[in-house]
């Protein structure tokens, strides 16, 4: 075996690597399955007075799969349209790198406001952004009372079953999961992607093709730690419950407490923290 890892399988959303795994000072050559991280395009194309404008609004590196479900969902969590209805039509490349997003002439996309570099890693989609104004889109409505108050045994068992629908994380490791759950405890959709921003585009994006309407009705329930931006696309779609199974930051719970979301992080054995919004948690008697 050589010293360099070669590609030898490919199937959707990963890629098999024939690798050297050392234990025990036992060395075997064996496949490795792992995610695949790849740069998306997505442009803006409109007709503007009889011409023909394209536009790229930004490039971002995700796992291959649901594009132009994460082209859409970018668009709206980036506040950019305000719902499935603005756009005329979306496609992808024969290629897969380049998704277009079709706009009607009136419906103007100000990408002065968004401010992005034309690079976006998959680590952080808020990174390219050049100040903290930019990153802070207009939350276009309240957040509604959900029809129940959720219970805490509930709480606990969604990450469980969040982690028994991750198809790709089961043979990669490497990816992280959106899924939304109704108050009952149903799984609505799940989207996985390297990038934790990139599932959550990918979740709405598909919702909002489906029925938005249940954004407000619904928990949002992410595989790792909670962002600023996660919370922002969550307040944009109108998802009025976030859990996570890690950590926020500071400038995600304030944001989260400004607009009166409900915050849960450290879902695991037995135990969670409520960092805002504990109206909608059922309290035990």
């Amino acid at each position: 075996m050589s010293g360099s890892i070669k590609p030898i399988v490919i199937q959707a959303g990963s890629r098999g690597y024939e690798v050297c795994r050392v234990e025990d000072d036992e060395w075997a050559t064996l496949t490795d399955s792992l995610a695949i991280e790849e740069p998306l395009e997505i442009r803006i194309v409109q007709t503007i007075d009889g011409t023909k404008c394209e536009s790229p609004i930004s490039v971002t590196m995700r796992t291959p799969g649901d594009d132009t479900e994460l082209a859409l969902g970018f668009l709206l969590s980036e506040g950019l349209i305000r719902s499935a209805s603005d756009i005329e039509g979306v496609r992808l490349c024969s290629k897969g790198s380049i998704v277009r997003v079709y706009l009607p002439a009136h419906c103007r996309i100000d990408t002065e406001r968004l401010r992005r570099h034309f690079y976006t890693s998959s680590s952080c989609g808020v990174c390219g952004k050049t100040s903290i104004d930019a990153v802070t889109v207009h939350i276009q409505q309240p957040l509604e009372a959900l029809p129940q108050a959720i219970s805490p045994e509930l709480i606990h068992s969604l990450p469980d079953k969040l982690r028994a629908t991750q198809r790709l994380f089961d043979s990669t490791g490497g990816l992280h999961a959106s899924g939304l759950f109704s108050t009952s405890g149903e799984l609505i959709c799940l989207r996985e992607d390297v990038g934790r921003h990139n599932a959550l585009d990918k979740l709405i994006g598909s919702q909002s093709y489906a029925d938005d309407s249940r954004f407000s009705e619904s928990i949002l329930v992410v595989s790792g730690r909670v962002s600023f931006e996660l919370v922002q696309k969550a307040l944009v779609a109108g998802i009025p419950v976030l859990v996570a199974v890690g950590a926020p930051s500071s400038l995600a719970i304030d944001l989260a407490e400004r607009h009166q979301m409900t915050l849960i992080g450290f879902v695991r054995n037995q135990r969670f923290n409520i960092y805002c919004g504990q109206d909608r948690i059922r309290r035990r008697r």
